[in-house]
């Protein structure tokens, strides 16, 4: 199992080239990717309006997530791991830590507005469908979005 911890904002290159790598098992061309790069890439106002995670065998970086927003929804934002890290239980170990820090922020709903190839990743991890959202990066494209019912809101 790999260790989960705070990254550091001098990782944030790093970690972008990481969410694009990501993105690419789904087989999108260099072209879609380029377009999606600056959704993808950590700046450091992540570091300052939401929680970041990742996934850690000994110093090399496996995974990352992201929670960003307050109240009583907030949405799982990011949520990549290293191509070949796939199916090693990194990214249930991931969305977990997401769960808890959603109830940590107060909310009571986890939204995720999901690559169409990940949504089945996240039905398996109790997500549900609820409906369609434009995509931010490509005109005319739309993602499902998904909702984690996360209880009553934190938790001990």
């Amino acid at each position: 199992m790999s260790v989960l911890r705070s990254p550091q904002p001098d990782q944030a290159a790093a970690l972008s080239d990481l969410c694009v790598r990501s993105k690419a098992v789904w087989g999108y061309d260099a072209a879609f990717l380029e377009a999606c790069r600056a959704a993808l890439t950590l700046t450091a106002d992540d570091w300052m309006d939401s929680e970041l995670q990742v996934a850690m065998e000994g110093e090399r970086i496996l995974g990352l997530a992201q929670v960003r927003g307050s109240g009583q929804v907030v949405e799982l934002d990011k949520l990549f791991i290293e191509p070949e890290a796939r199916a090693a239980g990194i990214g249930r170990q991931l969305f977990d830590w997401c769960v808890a820090a959603a109830r940590k922020r107060g909310a009571i709903v986890m939204t995720i507005d999901a690559d169409p190839g990940a949504a089945d990743f996240y039905r398996r991890m109790g997500a549900v469908d609820d409906g369609v959202v434009a995509s931010s990066v490509i005109p005319g494209r739309f993602l499902p979005r998904l909702k984690v019912d996360l209880g009553s809101g934190p938790t001990a």
